[in-house]
């Protein structure tokens, strides 16, 4: 790809909520709406967002409350709440009608953007990238438990460019600017050490939320064209891989679905795997358009 960013920084004070960043680009194809998960950013989508950018579509990646650059509230870190940030997101941003977005959300961020389409509509087409039949509730009878074997390591100060080198050497097949964009998890403190982002406490506030919230209730109310894009591993002599469940559960919910697999693929995988993610998303887009003919 050309070195030439063609994404820039802007941000937008909700009415009544909080300020949001963004990372943008202007096309005259279909919008996309790109939300990342659960303690990320939206750097992170910086590699298919360029591509998106590429094939002529507008893209909008948003930082969600409390996350990136994005202002930090006191309270309201709940999908639920969070997909009603994107709402008026869309309306801030003049995103309705013929120029209804296609949302994509990947991990906890599916599970925002399917909340969003199931309850205000206002989308055009929905991408779920390893997330959006995330319920928790499931695996683990009381939230104490949920929280003692998710909750955040805890990381002690440290320079941002050292932080860096460990990223690389934990993801050594990663395009650079997924590695660079996952930085943007963190905020540089005036000693230049890095913190996470996004605070513990609210952390755990969107932790009991996938908890204590059963999306897959949600999942029927998703009626636009849908891409389900899930992290799977090989399946073995013992079986299929269990992480197979989810999104097969998913497809059967959701009215019209299709699905990519990406076999081998780390969680982030719209770090890891930009290109083919980005085609994966500009097929949906043609889907979305073919539909309104």
């Amino acid at each position: 790809m050309s070195t030439d960013d063609a994404l820039r920084d802007d941000e937008v004070a909700l009415p009544g909520g909080p300020r949001l960043a963004l990372r943008r680009a202007e096309g005259p194809g279909r919008p996309l709406l790109l939300v990342h998960g659960l303690s990320s950013n939206s750097r992170v989508w910086d590699g298919v967002a360029r591509r998106l950018a590429a094939a002529g579509h507008e893209v909008v990646a948003v930082d969600q409350r409390g996350h990136g650059r994005s202002e930090e509230t006191v309270a309201g870190y709940t999908t639920d709440r969070c997909a009603d940030d994107l709402l008026s997101l869309i309306r801030a941003l003049g995103l309705t009608g013929d120029r209804a977005p296609v949302a994509v959300g990947q991990s906890w961020g599916g599970n925002v953007v399917v909340s969003l389409s199931a309850r205000h509509g206002m989308v055009s087409g929905v991408g779920l990238v390893d997330g959006g039949w995330i319920s928790l509730g499931e695996r683990y009878p009381t939230f104490d438990d949920c929280w003692a074997e998710l909750a955040p390591p805890v990381f002690p100060p440290q320079p941002l460019a050292e932080l860096a080198g460990r990223f690389r050497a934990w993801h050594p097949d990663w395009p650079q600017e997924g590695v660079d964009g996952t930085l943007g998890n963190f905020r540089v403190r005036p000693d230049g050490t890095a913190q996470p982002a996004l605070r513990r406490d609210h952390h755990r506030e969107i932790l009991h939320s996938l908890w204590a919230d059963d999306v897959t209730e949600q999942l029927p109310g998703v009626t636009v064209p849908t891409l389900v894009a899930p992290a799977v591993g090989e399946d073995g002599p013992d079986g299929r891989d269990p992480r197979r469940r989810g999104p097969e559960r998913a497809l059967a919910l959701l009215p019209d679905a299709v699905v990519s697999w990406y076999v081998g693929a780390d969680h982030d995988l719209h770090a890891q795997h930009p290109g083919r993610l980005a085609d994966d998303l500009v097929a949906l887009a043609a889907r979305v358009e073919a539909g309104r003919r």
